[in-house]
């Protein structure tokens, strides 16, 4: 064999060697767990002046962006689905706020007839994993594959029970230690639409779901698994005046804040994030392999290590 064949075979050898260890690499999760905590309405613009000390600790502590944004139009079923289906609206193809099915045909769908989710995919990877999806709107229902789940359940908050939600997630934690869950809140979207944006009812209700932040993070570390946690902090959409759905940045910039096992402390991550790239982060932090039809990316720069991410 000719020198220059032999080096062409050595570097083909390199190479597959490589990219076998760069696929076991993206295969090792950075966490067992992932804890996603969704309040719908949320604006980043509400960040700086809000009273929320818990999500502000988490801040200082991990990474975050106030500057994602939400896919079109910024209301609450296509972005929620984006969130979870790592795809924009065009591709997921749930386009109005209360979409159950998509209105344009989604491209691909799953065993259950749905576009792949992070919560499919995750059972697919590990199909032994506790997943659970707690909610209280009842559109959330429709958008996260609800055959993929352990556990999915509908909190109703009452006037003397407003935390009847973080009851129910903080009791879940405790006793179920998920790989992966969501809590959806319906607030501060309802005093949004019913007091406005930008009041200090707005401002109210943010200091209120700050304490149940605290309390969900707290029932992670009560339940044992912190050390191998990532907790998310985010929102589908903003919004301005009493409304939302349109193209102000009022409505469309909402936190991405992310805390936990080897995420980076104090960091402002600079990087473009749409809605879609959360569930793209989301794989990542867990090891698992995105679908094709995803188009979400997965946030590099929010880990202690990012060249092994």
């Amino acid at each position: 064999m000719s020198t220059k064949n032999l080096i062409i075979l050595l570097l083909c050898v390199i190479a597959t060697n490589l990219n076998t260890a760069l696929a076991e690499t993206y295969k090792t999760p950075l966490a067992k767990h992932v804890v996603i905590i969704g309040l719908d309405g949320w604006g980043a613009y509400s960040v700086e002046k809000a009273d929320m000390p818990n999500v502000k600790e988490l801040m200082k502590d991990g990474s975050y962006t106030l500057k994602k944004r939400s896919v079109l139009p910024s209301s609450s079923a296509p972005n929620w689905a984006a969130m979870f289906m790592g795809a924009p609206t065009e591709i997921h193809g749930y386009t109005t706020w209360g979409s159950k099915t998509p209105e344009i045909p989604s491209p691909v769908l799953n065993s259950h007839g749905i576009f792949p989710t992070i919560f499919n995919i995750t059972k697919e990877a590990r199909p032994d994993a506790e997943i659970g999806v707690l909610y209280e709107w009842d559109g959330i229902k429709h958008l996260v594959d609800t055959l993929s789940l352990t556990h999915h359940q509908q909190a109703f908050p009452t006037a003397e029970n407003p935390g009847a939600l973080c009851d129910m997630a903080e009791k879940y934690i405790m006793e179920k230690q998920p790989d992966l869950v969501a809590i959806c809140f319906d607030e501060p979207d309802h005093t949004g639409h019913s007091a406005g944006h930008d009041t200090p009812e707005y401002y109210s209700i943010l200091t209120r779901l700050d304490s149940y932040v605290g309390r969900i993070v707290d029932a992670v570390r009560k339940a044992g698994i912190m050390d191998d946690t990532v907790v998310v902090v985010t929102a589908d959409h903003g919004g301005i005046n009493k409304d939302h759905g349109g193209i102000t940045l009022m409505e469309m910039e909402t936190p991405f804040i992310v805390y936990g096992n080897r995420i980076k402390k104090g960091n402002k991550v600079t990087d473009v994030m749409m809605q879609y790239d959360v569930a793209a982060t989301i794989a990542n932090i867990l090891g698992i392999e995105q679908p094709q039809a995803w188009t979400g990316r997965n946030i590099n720069s929010i880990y202690e290590n990012p060249g092994n991410n």
